[in-house]
């Protein structure tokens, strides 16, 4: 089949908004196998460990250098009680998710348990605080025991739990969905609760809260334009929660065994992220035309129907080539939008929907979407560049999407990255691109890809889907053509 024909012009000279790092971040929820046993397996148990914390998952978080952690939620934010989960663990409350299967936790993994996590990650934390069920008193001394290292109540708490120093925490939400699973409240009734609890959100100790206030769902501007408008000067970010869902949220789909149809519907879906930015952000430019208040797309990835066989509160899915091509589309709209964009935060982690790792015991692996975080990792603080891109369609069905998309940016030392991703799973793709500015004249490039559309690692073959050296592309004066293989993404870096 002859390859599709794009073409693609990058100035390497143009200013660029830095993408921030933290728009690579994750996040963990009490939900499933997430926590328990994905992060979480305590000090006695057989699985190598780090103060409970699973060696194994903590090693290969840190090989893509997770930027920040979300935690505890999600919806278990806002039932979740934060002094359950503190002092001698034989001794802390059970308690019920009524959220995510019904199950009984023990609170083992609490406060403490999280920030040392995040400290053997060397990532920021980033706790939400439970608006919907909890009280101002209850939330205001969650982070007086975190962040005051005075004589106080909270502080000395804090001591004779073992942690005489305070934490350095940066990133605090004010309430989770709280039109939904956090409360179920109208925008202005979120609003006024906001400034409330928001009040109450100490700077202590020197440490300064970045606070973050429960934005929109979905295609909702009405929620963002009464935030922005009754409390805009009260918050340093807003959340956006978006999920590519490839059916209805009655039929989700399969994980794997899915047809082309579902995978058109699947990368489209993804891509709709992109025009629901840019109507929030127009929102937003209108209250805060500085661009002072950021948006965060704390929770973002595909959702599927569960595994079979799994219960069905635990959201357990497989992580197949689509996926990741979900991440590498949606990353290359995050930088587009870097302007607002300054962390994002794919759910979840370990375990559950669009995962980075998969346990099953003392087993592990990493999975697709965790190959294209780390394909990416390049553009980490790097400038984004204008990349101005002809494609043709990959159409199917009586619908259409670019067949290629692309990012670019420049990092410190002044090296150019390049990410392609090709969306069709038939048709390879020729992209012609025209290059000026400062752009080296060598490049060396990785990919990822595979034969089927939901191929994917399994615990008999972990590395299946993995990426490898690619060398489909020819460099020149100011020019370089990249030959891309059906259904993949690809990272060139161009050197001297």
């Amino acid at each position: 089949m002859s390859p599709a024909k794009a073409v693609l012009a990058l100035d390497a000279g143009a200013p660029g908004t830095a993408i921030n790092p933290n728009v690579y971040g994750h996040f963990a929820e009490h939900l499933g196998r997430c926590i328990y046993e994905g992060l979480w397996v305590g000090e006695d148990s057989p699985i190598p460990n780090t103060r409970g914390i699973r060696n194994d998952a903590v090693a290969a978080l840190r090989k893509i250098r997770v930027p920040v952690l979300r935690w505890p939620g999600g919806c278990f934010a806002d039932e979740y009680h934060w002094r359950d989960g503190i002092g001698p663990r034989e001794d802390r409350p059970r308690m019920i998710n009524t959220h995510w299967g019904g199950v009984s936790e023990n609170n083992h993994f609490g406060t403490h348990e999280y920030m040392d996590l995040c400290a053997q990650l060397g990532c920021e934390p980033y706790i939400c605080g439970n608006v919907g069920s909890g009280t101002v008193r209850e939330m205001q001394e969650w982070v007086e025991y975190l962040t005051s290292d005075a004589d106080s109540p909270m502080a000395n708490l804090r001591r004779a739990n073992g942690r005489e120093a305070p934490w350095k925490l940066r990133f605090f939400g004010v309430g989770n969905e709280n039109w939904g699973c956090g409360g179920s409240m109208r925008p202005e009734y979120y609003a006024d609760n906001y400034l409330r609890y928001n009040t109450y959100v100490r700077n202590l100790s020197g440490n300064t809260v970045y606070r973050v206030a429960c934005g929109p769902r979905g295609a909702d501007t009405v929620w963002t334009e009464v935030l922005m408008q009754l409390a805009g000067t009260a918050m340093n970010a807003l959340s956006f929660h978006y999920y590519t869902v490839a059916g209805e949220w009655t039929d989700r789909g399969l994980a794997t065994g899915f047809d082309e149809a579902r995978w058109h519907l699947t990368l489209r879906r993804a891509l709709d992220i992109d025009g629901l930015i840019a109507a929030h952000s127009a929102v937003m430019d209108r209250y805060d035309p500085a661009g002072a208040v950021a948006l965060i797309v704390d929770e973002w990835g595909t959702w599927y129907d569960v595994e079979p066989g799994t219960n069905p509160g635990f959201l357990y899915q497989q992580n197949s080539l689509r996926d990741a091509l979900v991440a590498a589309l949606h990353f290359n709209i995050f930088h587009r939008h870097a302007r607002r964009v300054a962390m994002a935060n794919i759910a979840q982690t370990v375990n559950v929907l669009q995962a980075m790792i998969l346990t099953d015991g003392p087993r592990m692996l990493v999975t697709p979407t965790y190959h294209v975080f780390e394909m990416y990792a390049v553009h980490k603080g790097a400038s984004a560049l204008p990349v101005a891109l002809e494609s043709p369609d990959y159409a199917l069905g009586g619908s259409a999407i670019p067949a290629v998309s692309a990012t670019a940016s420049r990092d410190a030392a002044g090296t150019v990255h390049l990410s392609l991703v090709n969306t069709d799973p038939n048709r390879p793709a020729e992209v012609a691109c025209r290059l000026s500015g400062p752009v080296g004249s060598r490049a060396h490039g990785r990919i990822l890809t595979a034969q089927d559309m939901d191929a994917h690692n399994t615990f008999e073959r972990p590395a299946a889907v993995a990426p490898a050296e690619f060398t489909g592309f020819s460099t020149g004066e100011g020019a370089a053509k990249v030959s891309l293989p059906p259904k993949s993404v690809v990272t060139l870096a161009f050197v001297d």
